[in-house]
């Protein structure tokens, strides 16, 4: 693939961008709508947004080691899906939905409402998550979440397309019943967002749409090696790998402008599908510095 074949939109890979939502200070709805309009009119096609619930207080927890805390804003993405769906018409994408902490047939239902109102244009990225204290506080399980993250996989595909499903798991009972309406995609993508742990890469190649490789991976031999795992897991399942997506990251800070290109060249010849840019926590302020950024590397692009 050429050098010159990257840019917003077009080419060999989907480029979009990450909601920088710890930097969204004040929560400002607008602010948000604004900056999602900026960068599809810089070109871009889809958004990710991050998932958390609940935010552990890391002040009256000595050694808290977890990422983020009780002060990091998130909106919660599938509402917030439904609200810049009404202006947008970018591919959204959860990045990742704690999936296990959630009642499988509410998010089927939230989930199915979405696709029907952005027209097909939901991409459900799950995972695991990290942090026991929120699934405590949703009254499920921490330590069975891999598991139960397996079933609800299936069963998200049969609530999205059959009428009526009837269900008996380790986790979830669905007594003939089924969701009403359908979404227009049957079944909505699901990706699996994990780091490179042999029984998670052996989960995305077996039943994953695609793989959101942790940002922790990098983009070197560790990452190409986790990818290689990935086919070769979907190639024991039967399945073909050529049809597995993997969505690339790459971070941006104000002086990282020179080697956007490289980086997601990298991702390319590793076969990324999508590549999203990044500038949480880049120490830019909101929304200026963002929309700033941005600005200058969709025009760098242009006058290649």
């Amino acid at each position: 693939m050429t050098h010159g074949s990257v840019r917003p939109g077009h080419g060999p890979v989907r480029l979009g961008v990450v909601l920088p939502q710890a930097e969204i200070r004040p929560s400002d709805p607008r602010a948000v709508r604004r900056f999602v309009e900026h960068v599809e009119e810089l070109g871009f096609d889809h958004l990710i947004a991050y998932d958390h619930v609940l935010g552990a207080d890391s002040q009256s927890r000595p050694g808290w080691t977890g990422h983020y805390d009780h002060r990091t804003p998130f909106l919660e993405p599938l509402t917030l899906f439904a609200y810049l769906g009404a202006t947008s018409s970018l591919e959204l994408v959860t990045g990742v939905l704690v999936l296990p902490q959630r009642q499988t047939a509410l998010v089927a239902k939230q989930a199915a409402t979405v696709d029907l109102l952005l027209d097909g244009r939901l991409r459900l990225g799950v995972g695991i998550g990290w942090n026991e204290v929120e699934y405590e506080g949703l009254g499920v399980s921490f330590r069975s979440r891999a598991a139960r993250l397996e079933e609800q996989i299936g069963l998200l595909r049969q609530l999205w397309t059959q009428p009526v499903v009837d269900h008996r798991g380790r986790f979830d009972i669905i007594d003939r019943a089924g969701v009403e309406p359908l979404p227009v995609q049957r079944p909505i993508p699901i990706w699996i967002g994990c780091g490179d742990a042999p029984t998670a890469l052996e989960r995305v190649g077996r039943v994953a749409d695609g793989w959101m490789p942790h940002p922790a991976l990098g983009g070197g031999s560790r990452l190409a090696a986790a990818w290689t795992a990935v086919r070769a897991a979907a190639e024991r399942a039967g399945r073909d790998p050529a049809t597995l997506g993997l969505q690339g990251q790459v971070r941006l800070t104000p002086g990282s402008l020179n080697d956007v290109t490289p980086r997601i060249d990298r991702w390319i010849e590793l076969g990324a599908t999508h590549v999203a840019l990044n500038t949480l926590e880049a120490g830019l302020t909101w929304p200026a510095d963002h929309h700033d950024l941005y600005t200058r590397i969709a025009q760098t692009w242009q006058a290649r």
